[in-house]
């Protein structure tokens, strides 16, 4: 049977790293699983106890609305002045997405269709690369290094970025951006804002800034979010999530903010496609963000730990890896003895050898197969062992 648009997926190569995975737990294995990034850190006590007792109440079982309850949007309005200094009209330049997959995906499906196309960074988290596809565009992808490597600065990204604007024919209808960015952990400061907002203004494009790692920066960095560039409001909208900074992966609220032009479109056909997350949900998200504002500050200095052990121990292994200044990740390069298996193969290596799992660069596009993606998802001496486990099994390292 022939199917529509997922004829053009490549496989999964990340299920191919869990079935080792499983498999290696279910012959009695200890595998530490550092592959998918799954937050382990609970969720506000105030959000889950507002959901206990919203849900007892039967008025809160019935259709919600799509683009989010009026005091969900209020709520986040408030906490990007609280935390960024944006004013946001709730009512305009806010919608409530079921996460931020689900609204970068029906977003494409508003800015493009076939025949017009994007540039996204290469190598980027796989929906930034496949939700413009989805909506049957073409995707230019530019490459981003990672701190460290060479040609790894927000400067050559931005040239690159020009680069294939210039070579583009037609021009790209949106570029799309996430900084801190997974899997390279690349971040950019205000000045890199500015400039890709003037640009954009200058060419007419639009900018989608996924920002799913807002509240996760170390050693002093704060995320910069596009919207307090002057301006950037003609150009810009971005996606804030609750998954990473409240630790509230499996509720699914995220938003998209900015250009109220743009948001109310994906409005527009959100209210063709669905009826919103679960009211009680939402009710419990708007305590999340009001009662507990300081919780993403505990998330952020729990994944700053844990990468201080990851990448210590890895450099002292003899593994170099440059500590990222954002996101809950770590982007390993392939250490030379090893470089020739390629990401996948060496991310097998790692399961059955180290019991360790990790994410092969490779399930990022092609340019990220140079590396694997360590997740901070395991406590301390969980890390800990892991590194132990990675010493004993590159013998090459030695």
């Amino acid at each position: 049977m022939e199917f529509r648009r997922i004829n053009g997926l490549p496989p999964y190569v990340f299920a191919h790293i869990n079935d080792l995975k499983l498999a290696a737990r279910r012959a009695g294995r200890d595998v530490i699983d550092l592959g998918f990034g799954n937050p382990d850190l609970p969720s506000p006590d105030v959000a889950v106890d507002k959901l206990a007792e919203s849900v007892r109440n039967p008025r809160n079982h019935r259709y919600s609305a799509s683009k989010g309850i009026p005091k969900l949007r209020q709520a986040i309005a408030d906490l990007y002045l609280r935390r960024f200094g944006v004013e946001l009209d709730a009512d305009q330049e806010v919608v409530t997405t079921i996460g931020a997959k689900e609204g970068l995906s029906h977003l494409m499906w508003v800015l493009l269709g076939p025949g017009d196309s994007a540039l996204v960074p290469s190598p980027s988290y796989p929906i930034h690369i496949y939700a413009p596809l989805f909506a049957g565009a073409e995707v230019r992808q530019v490459r981003l290094e990672a701190p460290g490597d060479s040609g790894g600065s927000p400067e050559d990204f931005f040239a690159n970025l020009m680069e294939a604007w210039d070579s583009a024919w037609p021009k790209p209808r949106v570029i799309v951006l996430s900084f801190p960015h997974n899997p390279t952990t690349a971040c950019v400061d205000m000045a890199w804002m500015q400039r890709i907002v003037d640009f954009a203004r200058e060419h007419e494009v639009v900018l989608v800034h996924d920002f799913a790692y807002a509240d996760i920066g170390f050693d002093g960095y704060n995320p910069p979010s596009i919207l307090q560039v002057p301006g950037a409001k003609d150009v810009s909208v971005e996606l804030y999530s609750l998954t990473k900074s409240f630790s509230m992966a499996g509720w699914r609220v995220a938003f998209l903010v900015g250009n109220a032009e743009v948001v109310q479109a994906l409005t527009k056909l959100k209210s063709y496609l669905d009826y919103g997350t679960f009211q009680p949900i939402q009710i419990a998200a708007i305590v999340a963000m009001n009662e507990a504002p300081d919780y993403p500050k505990v998330v952020n200095q729990t994944y700053q730990a844990r990468r201080d052990v990851l990448c210590e121990g890895l450099n002292r292994i003899g593994w170099e890896v440059a500590p990222p200044k954002g996101t809950m990740f770590v982007w390993a390069p392939i250490p030379e003895p090893y470089r020739d298996m390629g990401s996948l193969e060496f991310s097998s290596f790692l399961v059955s050898e180290a019991e360790v799992a990790t994410s092969p660069g490779v399930g990022f596009g092609p340019g990220g197969d140079g590396h694997v993606r360590f997740a901070l998802i395991e406590n301390e001496q969980r890390t800990g062992q892991a590194v132990r486990n990675l010493r004993r099994a590159l013998t090459k390292l030695s």
